[in-house]
C-alpha cells in the first residue's frame, strides 16, 4: 500500500492535537501484521566513497525516525512496522536493550512485518529513505551527516542507555527532521533523548500507556509533557505520514531549506500570536528572536496539519489549551547536567577556586541561574561549589537562586528527581556522592537540594537578585533579540559584585557589554565584572512602576528616549505645513534644536562661553516676554502670542510679534516648542517722523538746582547700586550655599534611590525565598496530615514526651486513657490523671529515656480494659534522643478471645485422663485438673497457690525433680518420662511418669509450666 493511499484513509486532522481521540486514531490507521516469506534484505552499500557522501554534505532531504523499545517491545515494533507503508520517504532506526554478545534475531523478525528492507546497521551505512536499520547488541548507534556509526559500549554489560544516545545524536544531526518514538519498556531510557529532539524542534511520539506491556518508558516520556502524539503502535504510521506531509508543505525553517508558509507580513501574524500568549500567560515573547519563535510556531502548525497561519491564530483564540502547549514549546530549555564539561572545568579552575580561596570562613556565596529550566544547571553549580569548598577545607554558606518562567519545570527542579539517563552526563563519583537511586531514577541529596532556591521569575521584567558572586545564563540570551540583550547586560552588571563571574552559553557573547565585563576565557564564554564609568546603579528596567502603583510598564516604555536621525527633515515638514516666519525649535529648557530663517535680528551669540540657549541669545527687550510666553505655552498647552515687543537691534529698535507653540505631532518631536518671530509696524505714538513735544527753558539757577538734583540722584543711585551689588553678592553666596546643599541633597537622594533599588531587589529575593518556604510548608503540612491520619486510623493511643517527660503531642485515642486537653501540651506527665492501674508510669518513662531500652507490658484500666503499653526512645533524623514515645494497643478483643480460649482449654484440661497441673515461675499451682484432684484427694481451692513440693505429704519434693522444674523457664527446657513413686491415700503406692514443658504466652505475660503425670504403676 502506498503512503498516499494510507494517508487518504486517515480522518481529517486539521485541528487534532496531542490529546486527540486515540480510539479514532487507532481505527483510522489499523493494518494487520502479515508474515512474509522474504528473508532479511541487504541494504545498499555505503556511499561514503562518493563525493556527496563526504563529511559536511548537507543531506537532510527526508525524515529520520528513531524507535526505542525494551521489554515487551517486539510486539509493539511488529505492530508499528506492520502498519507502516513502504514508501513513507523516511528512514527508520530501531534500538532495543540487548546484551553484548547476544545474537540478535530482531532484523529477521521485523523483516517479516514490512516490505521495507530491514538489516542490522553497520559502520558507514548511509541513511536511505524507506529502509529500516536495526542497532546491533552491545553498542551505541549514532548518526552524523546522515551516516551511521557504531560506538562501542561497555564490555560485558548492556550499554547503559542506548535509546537516549541515539535520540540525542539524531537531534544534533537531523534537527527538525528528527522524529523519535518511545515504545514499551521498563525504566526511563529515551526520556532525555526525547527532550533533545524537542529542543531541536523535532517531533516525538509515545505508545499509549495502557497498550504497552511494560509502561515504564512510555510513562516516563509522557511525564515530560513534550510528547506530540500518544497513540497505540498501529495508529502511529497514519499520524507520522500526516506530520511529514504537513511539514513538506510548510517546509523547514533553517539552513538552505525551502520557504515556509507563514505570510509575507510575518511580524504582524506573529505579533497576534504573541498577544494571545501574553493575554493567557502574562509573558511577552515579542522581543524573542523571530526565527526561533517562527520555527516553534510552524512545528505546532505541522502537528495540527494547519497550512495557513491565520487559521492557526483562529485556533489559538478558540482553544486556550493550545496556547498553553505553544507557551511550553517556546520555553523548551536545552539543558542537562554538566552540559559542555569543559566550561565547568574552566569555571572551577579560573574562577570559583580563586574566588572562594579569597573569601573568609563562613562567608555567603550567592549565585543566580536565570532560565534554569528543570534545574540541572543549578544543581551542577551547587555540586561544583561543594566540591571546591571540600577541596579548600573551608566552610561557606551557599545561596543559589534558580528562576524560570515555566512553573512545571520549577516543580520538577524542586522535586530533584531525574531519569537514570543522567548517568551518561554526571561523573560516576558525583552520582555516588550526591544522588540517591530511587526505583531506577536519581534524586538529588538533601545537602545539595537545600543549597538551591527555585522560583518562578521573569528576568526581563522582574527585579534582579543582587550582590551575586556568580551569574550563569546559558539558556536565555540565544533566544532573544539584540536590543533586549543590550538591556540585560547592564542588569547583570548591576547584580554582580565587583569581580563577580558571568557564565554564558557557547553561542553567546557580551556584545555591547564589553565595557562592563572583562574576558576570562573567550572560547568557553567566562567573564568577570569590572567597574565601568558608563554604568551606575540599576539600569532602566521593566520593574519600574507608574504612579507608585506597581504597574509593570510595557517592554518598550522603559527604553531610553530615542530621536530619529532625520529629525531635521521631520521639523522641515512641520514648518512647511505651517506659515512659518523666522523660527527656532527649542526644548522645555530653551536649548535650540533647529533654526529656520534669518533670526539674527532677534537672537545673537552671547559674550563669554558659547551657548545655544534661546534665553541667553535673546536680544535686549525680548528676554522677559519670551520667557513668559514659553512658560505659558508649556503650562497651558496652547499657542501664546506677544504683540509689539520692542527689540533693540543694530543700534535701533524694531517691533516684533512673538508666538510660542507646543508641538504635538509627529511623535519624534512631540513636546518641543516652536518660537516664531514676525516683524510688525511700531505703535502710532512711536511712528517715525513724529516730532517730540517741546519743553520750557528754566533759569540758570534753576538749571543749577536741577544739575545738583541730578548729581544727588546719581550719587544716590550709585549708592543704591552698590548696596544692590552687595546684596547680590550676599544672595549669590547664599545661592551657592543652597546650591551646595542642593547637591548634597541630590547625592543623598541618589543614595536613597540606590537603597530603594537594593530594597526592591531584596524584597524580590525574600519573595522568592518565601515561595520556596511556602512550597516546603505545603509539603510539610501534607506530610503532617498524612501522619496524623495514619496515627488516627491505627486506633493506637500515642503520646509523645520530650526529654523532660512533658507532653509534646498526642493522638485522639490517648484522651480515653489520660485526661488530656490541648492546653496540657507542655505539662509534665506526672501531673495528669489516668484510668490506668499503673503506678510506675512516670518512673518507667524516665528509665526508658535513661537506658534507651524499650519497655513493654500489659496494663489494665479502671473500666476493666486491657492495653499493651510500649515505651520507646524518640530518635530524630540526626539520631538524637529527643524524648519518649508511648503507645497503647487495645487488648480487649484479645483478652476476650483469650478468655474464650481459656474456657475451652479448661474444658479440655479437665477431660484429660491423666493428672495435670499448671505451675507459675515460682512453681506454685495455678490450675489442677479434675483427675489430679480425684486421684490425690485434693481440694481445688486449697491446692491452687501451693508449692508443688508441698502437695500431699511432700512426695514431689525430689531434688532431681526440683532441678528439672526450676530450669524449664530460665532455659526454656523440657523434660520427659521422669518417674516418681508416691504413697497415696486409699490407693497405696503408685508410680507416675512426669512430663513437663513451658507454655508459650504473649509478650509481657509471666511464664507458666504444664506438668502431666501418667500412672505407670502397672508397667513396673
Amino acid at each position: 500500500m502506498s503512503a498516499n493511499k494510507t494517508a487518504s484513509k486517515a480522518p481529517a486532522a486539521a485541528s487534532r492535537g496531542p490529546a486527540a481521540d486515540k480510539n479514532e486514531s487507532a481505527k483510522s490507521s489499523t493494518k494487520s501484521v502479515t508474515t512474509k516469506k522474504t528473508a532479511t534484505r541487504t541494504l545498499p552499500p555505503p556511499l561514503t566513497a562518493e563525493p556527496e557522501a563526504e563529511l559536511g554534505s548537507p543531506i537532510r532531504q527526508f525524515h529520520v525516525v528513531g524507535i526505542g523499545a525494551s521489554a515487551g517491545g517486539l510486539e509493539a515494533l511488529e505492530e508499528l512496522l506492520g502498519a507502516m507503508p513502504d514508501d513513507t520517504g523516511a528512514a527508520f532506526m530501531v534500538v532495543s536493550h540487548q546484551h553484548p554478545g547476544h545474537t540478535s534475531l530482531l532484523p529477521d523478525l521485523l523483516g517479516k512485518c514490512t516490505e521495507m528492507p530491514v538489516a542490522e546497521a553497520k559502520d558507514g551505512d548511509r541513511l536511505m529513505p524507506n529502509h529500516v536499520y536495526v542497532s546491533p547488541p552491545g553498542g551505541h548507534l549514532a548518526v552524523i551527516h546522515g551516516v551511521l556509526h557504531l560506538m562501542a559500549g561497555p564490555k560485558d554489560e548492556m550499554p547503559p542507555l542506548p535509546i537516549d544516545f541515539l535520540f540525542r545524536a539524531l537531534a544534533q544531526d537531523q534537527k527538525e527532521y528528527a522524529i523519535c518514538i518511545v515504545l514499551s519498556g521498563t525504566g526511563s531510557d529515551g526520556t532525555l533523548g526525547l527532550k533533545a529532539v524537542k529542543g531541536e524542534a523535532g517531533m516525538a511520539m509515545a505508545q499509549e500507556i495502557h497498550s504497552a506491556r511494560y509502561a515504564g518508558m512510555p510513562a516516563s516520556a509522557v511525564a515530560t509533557s513534550m510528547v506530540d502524539y500518544i497513540l497505540p503502535p498501529s495508529a502511529m504510521p497514519t499520524q507520522l505520514i500526516a506530520y511529514t506531509r504537513a511539514m513538506a508543505t510548510h517546509g523547514p525553517t533553517s539552513g538552505n531549506r525551502a520557504a515556509v508558509s507563514l505570510p509575507p507580513d510575518l511580524k504582524t501574524t506573529m505579533q497576534k500570536i504573541f498577544i494571545l500568549i501574553r493575554a493567557r500567560t502574562s509573558h511577552d515573547f515579542s522581543s524573542y528572536k523571530l526565527s526561533t519563535m517562527r520555527r516553534r510556531i510552524e512545528r505546532r502548525m505541522t502537528v495540527h496539519e494547519i497550512l495557513d497561519a491565520d487559521q492557526y491564530v483562529a485556533m489559538l483564540q478558540e482553544n486556550p489549551h493550545e496556547i498553553d502547549i505553544l507557551f511550553k514549546e517556546l520555553l523548551i530549555g536545552v539543558t542537562r547536567f554538566f552540559r559542555d564539561p569543559e566550561v565547568w572545568e574552566e569555571l572551577v579552575t579560573k574562577g570559583l577556586t580563586k574566588l572562594l580561596a579569597a573569601r573568609e570562613e563562613n562567608d555567603t556565596f550567592r549565585a543566580w541561574v536565570p532560565g534554569c529550566s528543570s534545574g540541572e544547571e543549578a544543581y551542577t553549580i551547587a555540586i561544583l561549589l561543594r566540591e571546591c569548598m571540600l577541596k579548600l577545607g573551608k566552610s561557606f554558606d551557599f545561596q543559589i537562586f534558580a528562576t524560570d518562567l515555566d512553573t512545571e519545570a520549577i516543580q520538577v527542579a524542586r522535586t530533584g528527581l531525574y531519569p537514570s539517563g543522567i548517568a551518561a552526563d554526571v561523573p560516576a563519583r558525583f552520582i555516588k556522592r550526591y544522588f540517591i537511586n530511587e526505583d531506577g531514577a536519581y534524586r538529588i541529596r538533601k545537602e545539595i537540594r537545600e543549597m538551591v532556591v527555585f522560583a518562578e521569575q521573569n528576568v526581563i521584567k522582574d527585579p534582579p537578585f543582587t550582590k551575586l558572586d556568580l551569574l550563569s545564563c546559558r539558556n536565555l540570551l540565544i533566544y532573544i533579540n539584540t536590543p533586549l540583550q543590550k538591556r540585560l547586560f547592564p542588569i547583570f552588571h548591576y547584580a554582580l559584585k565587583q569581580d563577580g563571574l558571568l557564565v554564558l552559553g557557547p553561542s553567546e557573547t557580551v556584545g555591547g557589554g564589553q565595557d562592563m565585563f572583562e574576558t576570562i576565557d573567550m572560547k568557553w564564554k567566562l567573564f568577570r565584572r569590572k567597574e565601568s564609568a558608563t554604568v551606575r546603579g540599576l539600569p532602566d528596567s521593566p520593574a519600574q512602576s507608574v504612579g507608585g502603583q506597581g504597574i509593570r510598564l510595557p517592554l518598550t516604555s522603559y527604553a531610553p528616549p530615542h530621536r530619529p536621525v532625520n529629525i531635521a527633515s521631520q521639523l522641515e515638514k512641520l514648518l512647511l505645513g505651517r506659515f512659518a516666519p523666522p523660527s527656532v525649535i527649542v526644548n522645555d529648557r530653551g536649548d535650540i534644536i533647529y533654526i529656520h530663517g534669518r533670526t539674527g535680528s532677534y537672537l545673537e551669540p552671547p559674550t563669554g562661553r558659547p551657548s545655544i540657549n534661546i534665553h541667553s541669545m535673546a536680544r535686549q527687550g525680548l528676554k522677559v516676554e519670551l520667557a513668559s510666553a514659553m512658560r505659558q505655552a508649556l503650562a497651558h498647552d496652547e499657542e501664546i502670542v506677544r504683540e509689539h515687543v520692542r527689540v533693540k537691534t543694530n543700534g535701533d529698535y524694531e517691533y516684533v510679534d512673538v508666538s510660542v507653540f507646543k508641538i504635538r505631532e509627529p511623535e519624534s518631536v512631540r513636546g518641543l516648542l516652536l518660537v516664531s518671530f514676525r516683524l510688525t509696524p511700531p505703535p502710532q505714538e512711536d511712528a517715525p517722523g513724529k516730532k517730540p513735544s517741546k519743553g520750557g527753558h528754566g533759569t540758570p539757577s534753576r538749571v543749577q538746582e536741577l544739575e545738583l538734583e541730578v548729581q544727588y540722584t546719581r550719587e544716590s543711585l550709585q549708592t543704591t547700586v552698590e548696596e544692590l551689588e552687595t546684596s547680590n553678592e550676599e544672595l549669590k553666596s547664599s545661592n551657592e550655599e543652597l546650591q551646595s546643599t542642593n547637591e548634597e541633597m541630590q547625592s543623598s537622594n541618589e543614595e536613597l534611590e540606590t537603597s530603594k533599588e537594593e530594597m526592591q531587589s531584596l524584597n524580590e529575593e525574600l519573595t522568592t525565598v518565601n515561595a520556596e518556604v511556602q512550597s516546603k510548608l505545603g509539603d510539610l503540612s501534607l506530610a503532617n496530615d498524612d501522619m496524623q491520619n495514619l496515627l488516627n486510623s491505627t486506633h493506637i493511643a500515642t503520646i509523645f514526651l520530650d526529654v523532660d517527660l512533658k507532653i509534646k503531642r498526642y493522638t485522639e485515642q490517648a484522651r480515653k486513657l489520660i485526661s488530656l486537653i490541648p492546653g496540657d501540651v507542655g505539662r509534665p506527665l506526672g501531673d495528669l490523671t489516668s484510668t490506668l492501674h499503673y503506678s510506675s508510669f512516670e518512673s518507667d518513662a524516665a528509665e526508658v529515656l535513661a537506658t534507651l531500652a524499650t519497655k513493654e507490658l500489659q496494663v489494665d484500666t479502671t473500666d476493666s480494659g486491657w492495653f499493651l503499653m510500649r515505651m520507646t526512645p524518640y530518635r530524630t533524623a540526626g539520631n538524637v534522643i529527643d524524648g519518649v514515645v508511648i503507645t497503647f494497643v487495645d487488648l480487649d478483643e484479645t483478652k476476650r478471645a483469650q478468655n474464650a480460649a481459656g474456657v475451652l482449654l479448661q474444658s479440655i484440661f479437665d477431660t484429660l485422663r491423666d493428672p495435670a497441673i499448671v505451675l507459675d515461675a515460682d512453681l506454685r499451682v495455678i490450675k489442677a485438673n479434675a483427675t489430679f484432684c480425684r486421684i490425690f484427694s485434693a481440694d481445688p481451692k486449697r491446692t491452687e497457690g501451693q508449692l508443688v513440693y508441698d502437695i500431699g505429704d511432700g512426695e514431689w519434693d525430689v531434688p532431681t525433680l526440683r532441678k528439672l522444674l526450676e530450669d524449664i523457664i530460665p532455659q526454656k527446657s523440657v523434660f520427659r518420662d521422669f518417674d516418681v513413686s508416691a504413697t497415696l491415700p486409699n490407693i497405696g503406692v503408685r508410680t507416675f511418669r512426669l512430663n513437663a514443658r513451658q507454655l508459650e504466652r504473649e509478650t509481657g505475660l509471666p511464664g507458666l509450666i504444664l506438668l502431666i503425670m501418667a500412672d505407670v504403676t502397672d508397667e513396673h
